[in-house]
């Protein structure tokens, strides 16, 4: 049987931690790998974390199996983190699965379940992993226009052409609902609601992957665009991670939510969410939940948190202030303001893989070939090291 398998292609990212961790220069510099880092160089456990797990320890009573949603205060209150008063209760089925990308496997097979043959319209760029789960589950991928190299925005006019003329009834269209991954470029309320209307138009079904909620410009801010979906079309899927606002990536902590107008259908899908999970794992993992279960359910905790949190998303976006200012100051241009202007952990500087190899070799710059790097990456120290690396390269 095993003589029959073929080679798999390298992970990019993790051949670039691979290629970095060899890099014997002292100055290096790992922008690739997607976590978020303190100025130490340090993923730390957040405060509230720590108080959870250890209220948890001295509290729980059993390690028995959880139902197989999960346990319902977490999916509860990450269902009131998301789409707060969005939509009524009712109208949700949701199920705890293994971290976002978990969420978004089962998001995928439901859609495969429910509309055999429907096509997925995905962002160009998008997570790479969106596309290799499409991929190995064989549904036809379709992308659309997304980011313009040149501004270092979002194509919008593109992005709308697109759906306008490609989408068909039953058809998908994959959406970040912040902090775009990998660009950094994010839509506006005005744009959110113009993508809604030919949703509804072409009969499209909306899933939002939303995986950084309070690393952008709010926790209430960055969930706006999912709670105007939410609001406004018959059907949405919505897959949560907690692996980056909470810190906790290794526990694999994830929420899959099916939004429908129709509450008839309401126990028939919570049904079938249930049964996804019970034939791709069995019972979801419950640590992680059951930590951001703890912080949201809990006032002192769920302060703390949001405290913390906001220290990190501001502390980022410092860093894009100093990154678009250092580079201006050297280039005496504001042909990089759009770096400060992004959001969340990731900015796409829209260069060449040539000149991304470039930085690698003369500066060790260590950014994903497509020109992501990772802004959590950096600290001021290092700031400077970049801007000049990008400038010498003639980005």
């Amino acid at each position: 049987m095993f003589e029959t398998l073929k080679e798999q292609p390298a992970d990019k990212i993790l051949e670039l931690i691979g290629l970095y961790k060899a890099d014997p220069r002292a100055e290096k510099i790992d922008l690739g790998v997607g976590v978020y880092k303190n100025a130490e160089g340090v993923t730390p456990v957040m405060r509230a974390v720590k108080a959870a797990e250890k209220k948890i320890w001295e509290e729980q009573t059993t390690k028995a199996y959880t139902g197989l949603a999960g346990d319902p205060v977490y999916v509860d209150t990450m269902i009131d983190l998301v789409l707060g008063n969005s939509v009524p209760g009712d109208q949700i089925a949701a199920v705890t699965t293994p971290g976002g990308t978990g969420a978004v496997r089962q998001a995928f097979e439901l859609t495969q379940s429910a509309t055999p043959g429907a096509r997925v319209f995905v962002s160009d760029p998008t997570w790479p992993n969106h596309l290799s789960i499409l991929k190995y589950l064989g549904m036809e991928t379709i992308p659309y226009r997304y980011f313009d190299s040149e501004t270092g925005g979002v194509n919008f006019d593109g992005m709308i052409a697109d759906l306008k003329a490609g989408l068909k009834p039953g058809d998908v269209v994959l959406l970040h609902g912040c902090c775009h991954n990998p660009t950094g470029a994010n839509l506006n309320m005005v744009q959110w609601k113009e993508v809604v209307a030919v949703l509804n138009e072409k009969g499209a079904v909306p899933m939002i992957d939303i995986a950084y909620q309070g690393f952008g410009d709010g926790l209430e801010e960055d969930a706006a665009g999912t709670r105007y979906v939410a609001e406004n079309v018959p059907e949405l899927l919505i897959a949560a991670s907690c692996s980056k606002n909470f810190g906790i990536y290794r526990e694999r902590t994830g929420l899959l939510m099916a939004v429908g107008k129709d509450t008839s259908r309401r126990d028939v899908t919570q049904g079938m969410l249930a049964f996804l999970n019970r034939q791709n794992f069995s019972f979801p993992p419950d640590h992680g939940a059951r930590v951001v279960g703890t912080i949201l359910s809990d006032a002192e905790l769920r302060a703390d948190w949001k405290a913390e949190l906001e220290d990190v998303r501001l502390g980022m976006l410092e860093l894009r202030k100093q990154l678009a200012g250092e580079l201006q100051r050297l280039s005496g241009s504001d042909r990089f303001a759009f770096l400060g202007e992004h959001r969340g952990m990731f900015s796409r500087l829209g260069t060449t893989p040539e000149l991304v190899q470039k930085m690698r070799a003369d500066s060790g710059i260590y950014m994903v070939g497509d020109s992501r790097m990772n802004i959590a990456g950096l600290n001021t120290a290092t700031v400077p090291i970049l801007a000049q690396a990008i400038i010498d390269a003639g980005v």
